[in-house]
């Protein structure tokens, strides 16, 4: 249940402080990186609805009045792109867009060193780029078509069983009891027709969208994390692929890298907050 997570988190740190002998004034602060809509300033969080929070969550306040250690928050992906940048694949870099592919689809855009955050808390949403305007189906958003619904583990088997439902060759999708992002790609390895179409398709998805990105924000390098990405060179050759058929040509040289760092990249992001 939602309500309870940073209640528990308080709890769990007071905890750890008291087991080791550690007092507040020996730390600079606190970083966290969460879904949502992420007011840095003042440390709220809207919309985080994998947590179940719906409403206006003050976290800052809630955990600075009780542990009494500042205390600093950003939209999760936007940390996971400043630990990537710091300490992974960007290399430093001052221009790099992060990309998570993981049960949804999220983002960092760092521009000379600095993350975009937008005026409503925004900036990076990559997830909810319009894709396709004739899609009936909805995204957790509210909208139709964003790259979320296409790109996201769930949205890449999501567009397998609409193909499944109609396909006729032989595939080794319709194997499987209940189909995963993984068995997909696996199956695209092994050079099943239909599940190097769907990679296929996916890669021109992704290839168009950071097209697009890369006429805005003109990275050094994008840098492509989370659990899809895990299926490796088939998808960042395809994607590499599209975008060059896609991309103003003065950003076809952009770089296209797997993250590095794993779930670890959060933790680094969330250390770079406190500086």
């Amino acid at each position: 249940e939602g309500g309870h997570i940073v209640e528990d988190m308080i709890e769990s740190i007071a905890h750890r402080l008291e087991m080791l002998g550690l007092d507040a004034s020996e730390f600079q602060g606190i970083g966290m990186g969460s879904p949502g809509v992420v007011d840095r300033e003042k440390g709220t969080v809207i919309g985080a609805y994998n947590l179940n929070w719906k409403t206006l969550q003050p976290v800052k306040e809630k955990i600075e009045s009780a542990l009494h250690i500042p205390f600093f928050i950003d939209n999760d992906a936007n940390v996971a792109a400043l630990g990537e940048r710091w300490k992974g694949a960007g290399e430093n870099q001052p221009d790099v867009v992060f990309m998570t592919l993981g049960t949804g689809v999220g983002g960092g855009i760092i521009v000379d060193g600095k993350i975009i955050a937008g005026s409503h808390g925004a900036g990076g949403e990559l997830g909810h780029i319009h894709m396709n305007d004739d899609e009936t189906d909805t995204c957790g958003c509210g909208n139709k078509g964003c790259l979320e619904q296409y790109a996201s583990a769930t949205g890449i088997v999501r567009m397998a069983k609409k193909q499944l439902a109609k396909e006729t060759r032989d595939t080794k999708l319709t194997a499987f009891e209940i189909l995963t992002a993984k068995d997909i790609f696996d199956a695209a390895k092994e050079g099943d027709e239909v599940a190097l179409e769907l990679v296929d398709g996916l890669c021109t998805m992704l290839g168009t969208a950071l097209a697009n990105v890369a006429a805005v924000a003109d990275p050094e390098i994008f840098v492509i994390g989370g659990g899809v990405s895990r299926a490796g060179d088939i998808l960042i050759k395809g994607i590499q692929k599209k975008f060059e058929e896609k991309a103003f040509h003065a950003c076809r040289a952009t770089g296209i890298s797997l993250a590095t760092l794993g779930n670890d990249a959060g933790m680094y992001g969330c250390v770079r907050l406190l500086f």
